[in-house]
């Protein structure tokens, strides 16, 4: 695969849907050059070409933990500081695999004394290191694509903790059904930490209350009354009721 060929891969895989023009202005070539690169792409089905743009073939799921990490970097480096004003030194928590958490993970370790349950092996690595933090990597498999651990320790491991607060994240939020995700895995893991969670600190950047193309179909669980929603802007007025019972830290 050529440079241009590998470029354009990951830049379509990254964002879902990109117009040849703007592939054109990033790889800094011509629309023609777009074209004739994404040709061998397209027969091997590695993207598909819709008119005037070029469309992954991979789920949203499928994406490196780090390229996802990459993506919207300051809005959710602003809601990670924002979450670490509301876990204090000594509390518990029990943190998912969302790439928002790894970025919780960071802001996090200027926290002393924190109890941390989480089946994201980028979290648990992230906060052992820590001296006065315990730490509890929940799981024994992990991913390939984003070292997160779904097994049956991972549960076991989940069940028996009691946390202060559960942090978790969703891949779109909508008006009328709430947080979603790609994986049945995802929502159960989540329903686990919230079943031993005193709150739940829904970590979502304003990426998550725009429309996307492969939109996700499970619903992550309930929140609770007084729970928090950590975002990095005011979400729009439709999503009003969906908050009623919430409390909306904006970073």
């Amino acid at each position: 695969m050529s440079k241009y060929e590998t470029v354009l891969l990951q830049t379509v895989d990254m964002r879902g849907t990109v117009s040849v023009q703007e592939l054109s202005r990033i790889l800094g070539v011509s629309d023609q050059t777009i074209r004739r690169v994404s040709r061998p792409l397209v027969d091997r089905g590695d993207l598909n070409k819709v008119h005037g743009a070029l469309v992954s073939t991979k789920s949203a799921a499928d994406l490196p933990y780090l390229a996802r990490m990459s993506l919207n970097r300051e809005a959710k480096v602003a809601i990670a500081e924002e979450v670490a004003k509301i876990v204090k030194d000594g509390d518990s928590i029990a943190i998912d695999t969302g790439s928002t958490s790894g970025f919780v993970a960071q802001a996090l370790r200027n926290r002393r004394q924190l109890t941390v349950v989480t089946n994201s092996a980028y979290v648990a690595s992230t906060l052992a290191m820590i001296p006065g933090n315990n730490v509890s990597m929940a799981g024994t498999q992990l991913r390939d694509h984003d070292g997160a651990a779904f097994d049956r320790s991972a549960f076991e491991v989940i069940d028996r903790m009691q946390v202060d607060y559960v942090l978790l994240s969703a891949s779109l939020v909508d008006a009328r059904n709430g947080f979603l995700v790609h994986e049945q895995c995802e929502v159960d893991i989540a329903s686990a930490m919230l079943a031993n969670a005193g709150c739940a600190i829904m970590a979502v950047d304003h990426s998550k209350f725009e429309p996307q193309i492969r939109k996700p179909a499970l619903r992550q669980p309930a929140l609770k009354t007084d729970d928090y929603i950590v975002t990095d802007k005011t979400p729009p007025e439709a999503f009003s009721n969906l908050f009623a019972d919430l409390r909306i830290r904006v970073a």
